[in-house]
């Protein structure tokens, strides 16, 4: 059980404290309530964008990283569709650095042309060298298109289009910065030897001024119910045929989701699963193949992805998944099969609440999600669900009408 307790600011900022005596260090994780979800179709990019200039020096510290390193501190950041989240782990003695340095970037960005040129050149370099020029790169850019017709989903994280970024506007990045980045849209977490009344002061004394944002109020498009398969052929510069299949599934919240993301462990998540012993070893169409779910808060997808044989064609082998699907949606799951699947998605939970700086993104993201004490939860979720729930979802999900599937073809 993960003990915490939890206050909020005036100004809207929650706050987080999960105390554990055994580290000499404490973790510091802001989340903030953003993700490419939340950009406008004309200037994607910018969450991601943000996750970079939020490095690029705040108010009172031109540059982030020097006081944390003296302080004996690391840190690092990542963006999706639906989250940005911030994280630092630094000596106990040295926690108010982090405090400091969190709250100057929440209270106010360094917005200079200068600061923004450079980190827009950053992510215009990631985008052509992960997207453009590396093979299959643009896979994930086509099938999200695919498969989405509405929900902003249908872009990826690091935007649409590289002139988004490359146009992207000083006034534009600051409005999209008081709009997101304030303390009412933000979940900090402390977790480290600390009282709640120590981190209360903390909160109060760096964060405790900053501005509240206006509120916030999430209006997305509902992404309708795929009524026809839909199929994409690219041709691409590639070693290797590939093949993408995307079926929606429901959001992070539906009681379905844990079977769901057990459907995924029994079918694609390592070499014992039944199309890598199936696909890759005793037919031999795929070099590798995965099964896996994008995890996103709102309705999402599930995906199975692969590299086919030299000589392989499309057509045996998306047969070969089908055959296998339906298998799954016939026959369902051996008992054995679903207990193995529950033991290493234990496993795993474990080994993730075993790192303080896990445990302090976790807690964050299930107050968003709703509840913090989902981290204690969770488990019992997934230990509830049945052979009959898996071959219930797999049916729900693994209709034809409900698939997306792009071929990726080598040129020539």
């Amino acid at each position: 059980m993960i003990q915490f307790e939890r206050f909020t600011l005036e100004n809207g900022l929650k706050v987080l404290v999960h105390k554990d005596e055994n580290t000499p260090m404490v973790a510091v994780n802001v989340l903030y309530d953003v993700g490419a979800r939340d950009e406008d179709e004309a200037r994607t990019g910018f969450a991601h964008l943000f996750e970079h200039l939020m490095f690029g020096g705040s108010e009172n510290i031109p540059e982030y990283d020097e006081p944390l390193q003296m302080a004996g501190g690391e840190n690092n950041a990542y963006t999706t569709n639906d989250i940005t989240n911030y994280y630092i782990q630094l000596p106990l003695k040295n926690i108010e650095t982090a405090f400091w340095l969190e709250s100057d970037r929440m209270n106010l960005l360094d917005f200079s042309e200068k600061s923004l040129d450079v980190q827009r050149k950053v992510v215009c370099e990631e985008f052509k060298e992960n997207y453009l020029n590396k093979p299959y790169g643009s896979a994930w850019a086509e099938l999200r298109k695919l498969a989405y017709k509405e929900h902003p989903y249908k872009w990826m994280t690091i935007g649409k289009e590289l002139s988004h970024i490359e146009e992207a506007q000083l006034e534009d990045v600051k409005n999209f910065f008081y709009k997101h980045y304030r303390p009412n849209n933000a979940i900090l977490c402390v977790a480290g030897n600390v009282t709640t009344e120590q981190v209360k002061q903390l909160a109060e004394k760096w964060f405790g001024n900053i501005p509240a944002g206006e509120p916030y109020n999430r209006n997305l498009p509902t992404e309708p119910t795929q009524t026809e398969a839909r199929n994409a052929t690219l041709e691409a510069d590639v070693p290797l045929d590939a093949m993408y299949k995307a079926w929606h599934v429901s959001d992070r919240l539906s009681p379905d989701y844990y079977a769901m993301d057990l459907i995924t462990e029994v079918m694609g998540n390592g070499m014992a699963s039944r199309l890598h012993r199936v696909l890759v070893k005793e037919k031999q169409l795929f070099s590798n193949i995965n099964c896996y779910h994008v995890g996103s808060t709102d309705p999402g997808l599930l995906v199975i992805d692969g590299k086919l044989v030299e000589g392989k064609t499309h057509a045996e082998a998306n047969a070969a998944i089908e055959e296998e699907i339906e298998k799954l949606v016939q026959n369902g799951v051996t008992d054995e099969e679903l207990q193995k699947a529950k033991n290493k998605t234990e496993a795993v939970m474990s080994f993730e609440d075993m790192s303080l700086l896990s445990r302090a993104n976790n807690l964050a993201y299930y107050e968003l999600l709703g509840d913090a004490n989902m981290i204690n939860t969770e488990w019992d979720m997934y230990n509830k669900v049945t052979a009959a729930d898996i071959q219930r979802v797999a049916k729900d999900i693994f209709r034809k009408e409900n698939c997306s599937t792009l071929y990726y073809k080598k040129k020539g």
